[in-house]
């Protein structure tokens, strides 16, 4: 059943994200709190506490749970 919801749920997110929008809220991702970082990347968080990296190429993922 978890798996099911998995395969459901991970395409909205990916779009979601190619979108520059947040996977938990839907807020564009452009009005996040912004911090530089070392590597040439931003980190992202979102007003609901979700973080976010943006690469040099201009696309966002998930931050991981040593970057948060």
């Amino acid at each position: 059943m978890a798996k099911m919801f998995k395969n459901i749920i991970a395409p909205v997110q990916v779009w979601l994200l190619s979108q520059g929008k947040c996977v938990g809220c839907s807020q564009p991702l452009e009005k996040g709190a912004k911090l530089a970082r070392q590597d040439g990347t931003q980190k992202i968080t979102c007003k609901c506490k979700r973080v976010y990296i943006l690469d040099k190429g201009g696309k966002y993922r998930r931050a991981g749970i040593n970057e948060a």
